[in-house]
C-alpha cells in the first residue's frame, strides 16, 4: 500500500498588524498618549471632579479673553474682577453683570458672549463628548457613560439600573446629535421670529439681524443678556417679541432629554419616560401657578402692572412666571416688585427648570420627587410612585442633598454680601439666588458691589451652575455596597 503525501497549501506571508497610529504617528505621540491616558483615567475616576476641571479652565479661558483691549469698546484692559465676574456669568449662562454688556464691549467682546453662553448651555461635558465623537467618527464606551451621566448623574450608581430611564445607554449618541442639532434648528427659529418684528419696530437691518441672533441665544441658553442699553425697554409691549423670547426660554429650561423624547415621537406621551413626564408637568404647574401669583400681588402696583389692562397684567405676569425659572430678562424694574412678589420670585428662581437643560436652580424633577416622597409618607406607603413607576429611595437622597447643597450655598452666600455691601436682605437674598440659579434677573444689586463681593457672586454663580449636577453625580458615584447592617434606631423627627 502506497500513501500519497498531501500537497501543502502555499501559505500567504504574514503582513504584521499596522494601526492607523503607526501610519500615522501623531505630533508629540507620546506626550499625546500620556495626557488621553490621564483624561481616561480621571473620567473614569471621577466624572464630577473632571467637570469641575473643564469649567474652570473654561472660566480662566475666557477670563483671559475678556481682559484683552480688544474685548472692550474702549480698547482698554478690562479690570480682573469684572472680566471674572463675565466670564463665569457667560459660561454658567447666568446673565448677572458688573458692567453694561450694551456699551462695555467690542464687536470681539459680544461674540465672545454669545459664543460662550452656548458652550455653557449646552453643557461642557456633552460638549466633550459630541467633539470626541466628531474627530473618532464613533462614541466610544466611556463617552457614552460620560454623556448619559451627564443626562441622568444617577445613572452611574453601582448596580443594576433599570433602562427605563430618561435616555437609555444605547441612546446616547442620538441624545447628542439631538443636543447639537436642536441648539441650532430653536436658536434659529427663535431668530426668524424676532428678526422681521425688529424690522417693523424700526431697527436698522444690520442691527436687527445681529440683535435676533444675540436675543435668540440668549433666551434658549436662559442667560438673559441684553445688546441694548436699556433692556426691553423698547419692546415692553411688543408681544410678539415677547412671546419669541419666552418660547426660546422655555424650550431651554426643559432640558435635552425632553427635547429628545419630543424629537423621537411627541405625538406618542404613552412612550415618554418617568422624567419627561415629571418636567413637563411640574413645569406647567409652576408656569401657571406662578403667573397667578404675580396678578394677584402685583395688580395692584402702579410701579409694575397697576396700570394695565387685565389682558396686559395676565400676559405680563406669564413672562413674569416663565423668566424667573431661569430666563433672565424683565420688563419692569425687578426692585419695584412688592415684596411678596420678591420672595415668590425668589423660590421660583431656587427651583429652576429640567435636569440636562439651559436652566439653572435645583430642577423641577428635585421638587417633584420631594412631594412625592410627602405624599407618600402621608399615605403610609414605603414607596414613591408616579404615573404607575416606583421611585428608589436614592433618588430620593440625591433630591434632598442637591437642595441641602443649595441652600447651604444661597445661606453663606447671603451672609457674606450682607455684610460686604450693607444693603437690605429681601435684595441681597433676591440676587444671591438669581445668582445661585443661573437666573441673570437683578434688583442692581450686583452692579455697585464692590470687588470683593463680585469675587462672592461669581463663586455662587460657579457653584450653582456645576455644584448642582457634580454633587448629584459624586454622591450617585460614590455609594458603595454594605455588608452588615447595624442595630436600628428610631430619633425623633419634627
Amino acid at each position: 500500500m502506497t500513501y500519497r503525501r498531501r500537497p501543502q497549501r502555499k501559505r500567504e506571508p504574514q503582513v504584521p498588524f499596522v494601526s492607523s497610529e503607526t501610519r500615522f504617528p501623531a505630533p508629540n505621540s507620546s506626550w499625546y498618549a500620556r495626557g488621553r491616558d490621564l483624561v481616561d483615567d480621571l473620567v473614569r475616576k471621577s466624572p464630577s471632579r473632571f467637570a469641575i476641571l473643564v469649567f474652570t479652565a473654561l472660566v480662566l479661558l475666557f477670563t483671559v479673553l475678556f481682559s484683552l483691549p480688544i474685548a472692550s469698546s474702549t480698547s482698554t484692559i478690562t479690570p480682573l474682577h469684572d472680566a471674572l465676574f463675565t466670564a463665569v456669568s457667560v459660561i454658567c449662562v447666568t446673565g448677572l453683570s458688573t458692567v453694561d454688556m450694551a456699551t462695555h464691549w467690542s464687536p470681539f467682546g459680544n461674540i465672545l458672549v454669545v459664543v460662550g453662553v452656548n458652550i455653557g448651555g449646552v453643557g461642557v461635558l456633552t460638549l466633550a463628548s459630541i467633539m470626541g465623537m466628531v474627530i473618532s467618527r464613533r462614541l466610544g464606551l466611556r463617552a457614552k457613560l460620560l454623556a448619559a451621566s451627564d443626562s441622568n448623574p444617577s445613572r452611574i450608581h453601582a448596580g443594576p439600573i433599570n433602562e427605563g430611564q430618561a435616555v437609555r445607554l444605547g441612546e446616547v449618541g442620538s441624545l447628542l446629535a439631538t443636543v447639537a442639532i436642536s441648539t441650532l434648528v430653536i436658536e434659529a427659529v427663535v431668530t426668524a421670529i424676532l428678526f422681521p418684528r425688529m424690522l417693523l419696530d424700526g431697527v436698522p437691518l444690520g442691527e436687527a439681524a445681529w440683535h435676533s441672533v444675540y436675543y435668540a441665544a440668549m433666551a434658549f441658553t436662559n442667560t438673559g443678556f441684553s445688546p441694548n442699553a436699556g433692556g426691553l425697554d423698547q419692546f415692553a409691549n411688543d408681544y410678539w417679541l415677547l412671546g419669541g423670547l419666552m418660547l426660546g426660554v422655555f424650550l431651554g429650561s426643559l432640558g435635552f432629554p425632553v427635547i429628545y423624547a419630543f424629537a423621537r415621537g411627541w405625538l406618542s406621551p404613552r412612550r415618554w419616560s418617568l422624567h419627561v413626564k415629571l418636567t413637563l408637568v411640574t413645569t406647567f404647574i409652576l408656569l401657571v401657578a406662578g403667573m397667578i401669583v404675580y396678578i394677584v400681588l402685583e395688580f395692584d402696583n402702579p410701579k409694575t402692572f397697576g396700570s394695565l389692562n387685565a389682558g396686559d397684567t395676565i400676559f405680563q405676569s406669564l413672562f413674569m412666571s416663565v423668566m424667573t425659572r431661569s430666563g433672565g430678562f424683565a420688563t419692569i424694574t425687578v426692585s419695584d416688585l412688592h415684596g411678596s412678589s420678591l420672595l415668590v420670585s425668589d423660590m421660583l428662581m431656587f427651583i429652576g427648570g429640567g435636569s440636562a437643560s439651559t436652566a439653572g436652580g435645583i430642577k423641577v424633577t428635585t421638587l417633584a420627587i420631594l412631594f412625592l416622597a410627602a405624599f407618600a409618607e402621608a399615605r403610609g406607603r414605603a414607596q414613591m410612585e408616579a404615573f404607575g413607576r416606583r421611585i428608589p429611595a436614592d433618588i430620593l437622597r440625591l433630591a434632598v442633598s442637591v437642595v441641602l447643597w443649595g441652600a447651604t450655598t444661597v445661606a453663606v452666600s447671603s451672609i457674606l454680601i450682607l455684610q460686604i455691601s450693607k444693603q437690605p436682605f429681601d435684595l441681597v437674598l433676591f440676587d444671591v439666588i438669581s445668582a445661585f440659579a443661573t437666573c441673570g434677573l437683578s434688583t442692581g444689586l450686583t452692579q455697585d458691589l464692590p470687588p470683593a463681593g463680585v469675587y462672592v457672586m461669581a463663586a455662587t454663580m460657579f457653584m450653582g451652575r456645576v455644584g448642582t449636577v457634580t454633587l448629584a453625580a459624586a454622591l450617585a458615584a460614590s455609594q458603595s455596597r454594605q455588608l452588615f447592617k447595624r442595630p436600628e434606631e428610631r430619633p425623633i423627627v419634627g
